[in-house]
């Protein structure tokens, strides 16, 4: 008999794991059938606040490829507005219910791959009849918001509630709109993502595009007016709004894991192995944002839901099932984006996690340009580094900057994923011309400055 993979979620790490398992094993050796809940597969959620400001036009564009490609050059069955409702491992079979026609289905597996993603922190006040607030999980999501965006009365004015990503993504997405965009966040700063001080950069950056925000101000519900949102209520007074985007984090999607009794973690996330198996239950492996994967630098679980993660992820567990050796060796936490004309990356540990960690340590900051400073165009770029005390080991980075600045986070983290010390790092032979950097680029300057903070 073919053998059956069953993969449960259809975007990012489920379909890279279907395509990899498809590419070592023929049709007649293994049959996979994938189920997604949504109206597409494979696409970048990353990219939605760039298709909601109208930056990127068409909504196809985000799809890397859809059902029918699938179908036709991978032979995998993609059941579309399909979600899984159980899954039963004594029996080897999942059921499914078609959200069109509400007729159910049932599908045997021997292999299964359980890829749900996550799903959005969403208050109790926004589960509510009240029309004009949105999520931004899935594309479907980012429809329904673009449709809201573009109706009639069109919308005048936006809260986004939350300082993450998404929530400062969304916003300059709406103020690029035409919208007038209020941020309410209960931290004190934006970005959690970094620290405070780099955070304020951030928020000076958005305050100057036009975006209003409101720190360390929590959200209690929503007034509305025949039907649709009005205002937000918070614990500094009302917000008029004619849409909400909710940006409050997400976690695992893993409640129907837990149902059907796979292990969960501490974080949430489903707990597998280096190679994405499902612990302690043969032929279930899991991989995306529903798992929770080692942290490289404190080796603890973590959940840090990206897009980078679950495609190498999936294309491990594929890589597996279909009769190779892949392992996913955990992640450092690096993350890129643009807030405005501002880029922001960062790597490894912020000072809270390593003390949080139980690490001693120095942090510094150095500021410096992207160019020589006497080539047309310099701009100013933040970067903080933080090292192990008394060893130099450099266990986060940060930047902030305005062109050319993001992307040198990599660096960073190739000196962080390798255990580099911050002494070690002065001698990185990186590239030079007055184009692209000083002569001592921004890294080696921080990391200089991180040496002389350890000597004293």
């Amino acid at each position: 008999m073919t053998e059956r993979l069953v993969v449960v979620g259809g975007d990012a790490a489920g379909m890279a794991a279907a395509s990899q398992a498809r590419r070592r094993r023929g049709v007649d050796d293994l049959e996979i059938v994938a189920f997604e809940r949504g109206h597409f597969t494979s696409y970048s959620a990353c990219g939605i606040p760039y298709w909601i400001s109208g930056l990127v036009q068409e909504r196809d564009a985000l799809i890397a490829r859809d059902p029918a490609t699938f179908r036709d050059d991978f032979a995998i069955d993609v059941r579309l507005r399909t979600e899984v409702t159980g899954i039963d491992l004594d029996r080897r079979e999942v059921t499914a219910r078609r959200l069109d026609d509400g007729g159910e289905v049932r599908e045997r597996f021997d292999t299964l791959v359980y890829a749900t993603g996550s799903v959005p922190n969403q208050p109790d006040w926004a589960d509510g009849d009240v029309d004009g607030i949105f999520g931004i999980q899935t594309l479907d999501d980012a429809a329904a918001l673009r449709a809201w965006l573009d109706a009639d009365p069109t919308p005048r004015r936006a809260v986004v509630v939350g300082g993450g990503y998404i929530g400062v993504e969304m916003a300059e997405a709406l103020i690029q709109r035409g919208l007038a965009v209020t941020l309410v966040e209960r931290a004190e700063q934006p970005m959690a993502t970094v620290d405070e001080d780099m955070a304020g950069l951030v928020a000076e950056a958005m305050r100057g595009l036009g975006v209003e925000i409101r720190t360390g101000v929590t959200v209690s519900g929503v007034e509305q007016r025949d039907g649709r949102v009005s205002a937000v209520v918070t614990s500094a007074g009302p917000v008029p709004a004619d849409v909400v985007v909710l940006g409050l984090g997400v976690r695992p999607n893993t409640a129907l894991a837990a149902a059907a009794g796979l292990p969960l973690g501490q974080t949430g996330g489903v707990r597998v192995d280096r190679r994405m198996r499902v612990s302690g239950v043969p032929g279930v492996w899991a991989a995306g944002d529903c798992v929770e994967t080692l942290h490289r630098v404190t080796g603890t679980s973590v959940h840090i839901p990206l897009g980078t993660h679950a495609n190498k992820q999936g294309r491990v567990a594929g890589i597996n099932i279909g009769g190779g050796y892949a392992t996913f060796p955990g992640v450092i936490g690096t993350a890129v984006t643009k807030v405005c004309d501002l880029e922001v990356g960062r790597t490894g540990l912020r000072e809270r996690d390593a003390t949080a960690a139980g690490f001693e340590f120095v942090s510094v900051i150095a500021e410096s340009t992207n160019r020589a400073g006497y080539y047309p165009g310099a701009q100013s770029m933040t970067v903080k580094l933080i090292a192990e005390r008394p060893t130099g080991r450099l266990l986060g980075a940060q930047i902030v900057g305005r062109s050319e600045a993001a992307k040198r986070i990599d660096a960073l983290a190739v000196a962080l994923w390798n255990e580099m010390t911050v002494d070690e790092m002065t001698a990185l032979d990186l590239g030079y011309a007055p184009p692209y950097a000083p002569v001592w680029d921004p890294v080696l300057i921080a990391a200089r400055k991180a040496v002389d903070a350890l000597d004293r």
